[in-house]
């Protein structure tokens, strides 16, 4: 019998700067309880927009985690969100202050710029059928400046997780891709998207390693999903479609992997258990 055909998820935008900035705040605590940090070798912005992608693919076999996997720790699938959100939010807070006034006006023509013609070619891909074509209608439904900047790492993310598959067949280029997750980012700053009235101001520390620690909680609950799922969707096969990689290089290709008496995987940047192992006494079944 032939398997259904996989439910792949995208990537989304982060989210409002409220919403990460409230995200930051609940899962704050812990990042002093981190003791080890994983690498940071990966861009941030992409890898957020994949993972809040995933999530509501992951919460929808929620049930299933529950009463098939009883030693899944559940908690890493309830504040995944939070995870991603926060680790968005620690980046903005990590990174330099904006133009001030007078450079906003240029920030902001390049920005609207480049969203648009990287919708254009998005809507050209998904008519072909190479990306989500609700992705990025989501996308295009964007208003204002702030949604411009979102946009930009939702777009960034949409063509470096299909790459690959897209890069003869459309007129953007790569550096067009890097630019939009940086200038995304630094456009939310620009637009103080830092100061969010009515939070706690985040603790004194360095934002550096701020960042770092917001990034290792996110990725830690998210490879403890990506085994689970691996786990309930063995038989299906779409277990990646559902919860891709964060660290994914453009188009899906990976690193090569270290041997055994070098770096280990986690060390570097990519997490232990991307072949589905590691749920306790559980392995991914036999086909």
């Amino acid at each position: 019998m032939a398997r259904p055909k996989p439910k792949k998820s995208a990537p989304a935008r982060p989210s409002a700067p409220n919403e990460a900035a409230e995200a930051f705040a609940l899962i704050e605590p812990e990042l002093e309880r981190i003791e080890k940090v994983v690498p940071i070798n990966v861009d941030i912005p992409r890898a957020v927009a994949v993972a809040v992608g995933a999530v509501p693919h992951l919460k929808a076999l929620r049930a299933r985690f529950v009463d098939e996997l009883p030693r899944f720790p559940i908690e890493a699938l309830d504040k995944l969100m939070s995870y991603a959100l926060g680790a968005w939010y620690a980046h903005l807070l990590a990174l330099p202050a904006g133009p001030g006034q007078d450079g906003m006006k240029p920030l902001l023509d390049e920005a609207s710029a480049l969203r648009a013609d990287l919708l254009v070619a998005a809507e050209a891909l998904a008519h072909k059928g190479f990306v989500d074509a609700g992705r990025v209608a989501e996308i295009r439904s964007g208003k204002g400046h702030l949604d411009t900047a979102n946009d930009l790492v939702a777009l960034a993310a949409l063509f470096g997780e299909s790459w690959d598959a897209v890069k003869n067949r459309t007129t953007v280029e790569w550096p067009d891709v890097e630019r939009a997750s940086k200038l995304g980012p630094e456009l939310l700053v620009a637009l103080g998207a830092r100061n969010q009235p009515g939070l706690p101001a985040p603790k004194a520390a360095d934002p550096a390693d701020r960042r770092a620690r917001a990034f290792t909680l996110l990725v830690r609950a998210y490879d403890q999903c990506r085994r689970g799922v691996t786990y309930l969707r063995w038989a299906e096969g779409d277990y990646d479609a559902i919860a891709p990689s964060l660290f994914a290089m453009r188009g899906g290709a990976r690193r090569a992997a270290p041997a055994k008496d070098e770096t280990t995987d986690e060390e570097a940047g990519e997490p232990a258990g991307e072949s589905g192992m590691g749920l306790g006494d559980s392995e991914a079944p036999d086909e």
